[in-house]
């Protein structure tokens, strides 16, 4: 008997316990398990919201708690047809009925989204007083109506494209613009047609164009004057509150130059304008275009980050960049940028090279250094807007002279033109 017992725990291989590895390899089953069920799970969540929206929207209900826009500007909501077949009255009968809408209802969609707009004016309808500027995708003017108002403005800015320019685009220029609406230092949208070419946007008056030409045609004037510094800092901290509104709305501007800044009343009413080139990332296609723009696309390469020449990439440290050029032609009172360079390539080249242009003559050292902060590299160092506009309220605070908001010096009666009622 103990000779069988010893044989057969001889033939008998002994029991192996699990290692560490067999528990390892376990877990990440379950763990894969759990995580497939949760993600399943959520996707299924989604996948139904989206096809309630879908009903939501093939029904004409407005979705979610969207605000609709005034009547004016959207159609109503459909009304359903009165000879529809029996099939889809018995459809109807299973579902929760529906209040009919107001008279004049607004169609739910966002509210900066351009919609088809019927033609309200023409080009014929305006009158073109004053040529403002010319750029590469259309031309500024100071304009009224030939007759009546446009939304009770008597005067206006208006925009008419360029030959070339899609409609596309401009409805694009026209969302962003609606989406960017009731911010002080950003030109505010009135009126547009983007049916009939030329394509045509009207926008709010301003007084003196551009900065650009501002400075160039007061030179003399500013040039003397001992508050200089202190008045470039307030139009510098205007136009970075508007750079951080287009932040905080994901708007890349993609454009930003002393040229597309207009003044109403310098320095305290400076405005943003010109967005042909921006971006609303909250759009997936534009998050792509804006961060791997098309190459083809005609750009100011002298307002361009280095980033954008090596890599393609565009995104809201480029816009910062260009801030940094914006404060130097400031200073230079609207000297081009690099212009001692003739061709694109040589911008190009000085650019990527790591060569920045000349330290402006006179400049306060708060704002230079904003200006080296601004062309930082790598882009991730540069400041935010949210940084910038920090800065330039402890600048404006340390100031020891105060400028006289009410009555500014630099502008008499006389130089102002009258503004519209």
């Amino acid at each position: 008997m103990n000779q069988s017992a010893n044989t057969s725990s001889e033939v008998d291989p002994p029991l192996k316990m699990p290692n560490l590895c067999h528990y390892l390899l376990i877990g990440a089953c379950l763990f894969a398990f759990f995580a497939i069920l949760v993600l399943g799970t959520v996707w299924f969540k989604k996948y139904r919201s989206l096809m309630q929206t879908i009903r939501d929207m093939q029904g004409g209900r407005p979705l979610g708690n969207v605000v609709p826009d005034s009547p004016l500007l959207s159609p109503a909501f459909p009304q359903p047809d009165k000879h529809e077949g029996q099939g889809d009255g018995k459809r109807r009968e299973n579902q929760a009925p529906q209040p009919e809408p107001r008279p004049g209802a607004a169609a739910p969609r966002l509210p900066w989204r351009p919609q088809h707009q019927g033609t309200r004016f023409t080009r014929s309808d305006l009158s073109l007083l004053q040529l403002i500027k010319a750029g590469k995708e259309g031309i500024f003017y100071k304009a009224k109506m030939t007759r009546g108002t446009c939304k009770g403005h008597a005067m206006f800015t208006c925009k008419i494209t360029k030959e070339g320019v899609s409609s596309k685009r401009v409805e694009m220029e026209v969302s962003i613009m609606r989406k960017l609406v009731h911010h002080k230092n950003v030109l505010q949208l009135l009126d547009w047609n983007s049916t009939d070419e030329p394509y045509v946007l009207i926008m709010e008056y301003v007084s003196f164009g551009t900065l650009r030409s501002f400075l160039q045609t007061n030179k003399d004037k500013l040039t003397p004057d001992p508050e200089l510094q202190s008045l470039l800092t307030i139009a510098s901290y205007h136009i970075a509150l508007a750079m951080e509104h287009l932040r905080s709305k994901m708007v890349v501007h993609c454009d930003l130059a002393l040229r597309n800044i207009m003044v109403s009343r310098f320095p305290w009413e400076v405005k943003v304008a010109e967005f042909g080139l921006a971006r609303d990332l909250t759009r997936r296609r534009s998050r792509y275009s804006s961060q791997r723009k098309n190459l083809r696309e005609r750009v100011p390469l002298r307002w361009y980050p280095p980033e954008y020449f090596r890599n393609n990439y565009y995104s809201f440290k480029g816009d910062v960049w260009a801030y940094g050029i914006v404060l130097w032609e400031m200073q230079t009172f609207g000297t081009l940028p690099y212009s001692n360079l003739g061709t694109s390539e040589a911008v190009v080249y000085y650019i990527c090279a790591g060569y920045k242009n000349k330290d402006p003559d006179g400049c306060r050292p708060e704002i230079l250094q904003i200006m080296k902060d601004c062309w930082v590299e790598p882009y991730a160092s540069r400041p935010s807007f949210t940084d910038v506009v920090r800065i330039l309220e402890n600048i404006m605070e340390n100031d020891a002279d105060y400028v006289d908001v009410a009555t500014p010096r630099l502008l008499t009666s006389g130089d102002q033109p009258s503004r519209p009622l």
